[in-house]
């Protein structure tokens, strides 16, 4: 099925599920953009929550300039330094070096390691959006899944929602990238610089500050556990909501090809970027909109 959008009927709109995703075209990202068309995409992203742009094929110019039309843009991470010096906003995420680099990924665990999550939780602001543009496609494998978080709150039964709306968080990014930090990286974000990583407390249920819908907001790689709740009782509850997560109902899958963009809303989604590739090269970049505390 082919959707136009109102007012700008040149962009075919083209849903992937009943809950998310959806593609684009007829719009040209490394071109400037006009309000209207905008206004236009960004309903889009908000309505499906992740939206692809197929055969793109961004340099990172092109890349910043189309994300700076949706609001700042962060440094490329908190903690992993940017590698391309014009663009500090880029993070690269390169098989190789992730593989083999101890400069690029000096972590405590096993390097190559997938796992749903939500940008940057980590921080008391995380990331509005992210945007990320296939550079390097392995032949076969590298998908990337999205879930739905809002819809996976709306699916919860009544006495779960209940339970879940009063609950807190805490999300730690040290496991995932305390070895940074004992290689001497610095931690920056929005403006700010800092000596540790703090864990931060958020809402397990956060308010959509545009949609205004309730979001699931806790992810398997950065919340550490639910406040208030003992160690198992804590891990069953998020076990639990994550399977709810994750079901295929409630998830997209998108099968890159060289050129592809995807656009997602960091406050409704969680997504996997699958290991199944071996050794091929997969190399992505990375840029993140500025975010605000969830409420």
């Amino acid at each position: 099925m082919t959707i136009f959008a109102p007012d700008v009927p040149k962009l075919d709109v083209r849903p992937l599920s009943g809950t998310i995703g959806a593609e684009i075209r007829g719009v040209d990202l490394r071109e400037p953009i006009d309000p209207g068309t905008v206004g236009e995409l960004r309903d889009l992203w908000l309505r499906y929550k992740v939206v692809f742009f197929p055969g793109q094929h961004l340099e990172p110019h092109h890349q910043v300039s189309f994300a700076r039309a949706f609001g700042q843009l962060t440094k490329a991470h908190p903690v992993v330094p940017g590698p391309i010096a014009e663009h500090p906003e880029i993070l690269v995420l390169d098989s190789e070096r992730t593989r083999t680099s101890r400069e690029y990924a000096p972590t405590r665990r096993r390097t190559r390691e997938a796992g749903w999550h939500t940008d940057v939780t980590f921080v008391a602001t995380p990331p509005t959006g992210s945007i990320l543009s296939g550079r390097v496609i392995p032949v076969a494998g590298g998908d990337t899944l999205w879930a739905d978080t809002a819809a996976a709150y709306d699916a919860l039964d009544e006495p779960l929602r209940r339970l879940v709306d009063g609950l807190r968080a805490v999300h730690d990014g040290t496991r995932t990238f305390g070895g940074f930090l004992d290689a001497g990286f610095a931690i920056e974000w929005d403006g700010e610089r800092y000596e540790t990583l703090v864990p931060t407390e958020h809402p397990v249920v956060r308010t959509h500050p545009e949609t205004g819908r309730r979001c699931l907001f806790v992810n398997p790689q950065f919340t550490s556990h639910i406040v208030g709740l003992s160690g198992r009782d804590s891990q069953a509850l998020l076990d639990l909501l994550y399977g709810h997560m994750t079901v295929p109902e409630l998830t997209v899958r998108h099968k890159w090809q060289a050129g592809d963009v995807a656009f997602w809303d960091n406050r409704s989604t969680m997504h996997y970027a699958t290991l199944d590739y071996g050794e091929a090269a997969r190399v992505m970049h990375r840029v993140t909109l500025q975010g605000d505390r969830p409420v």
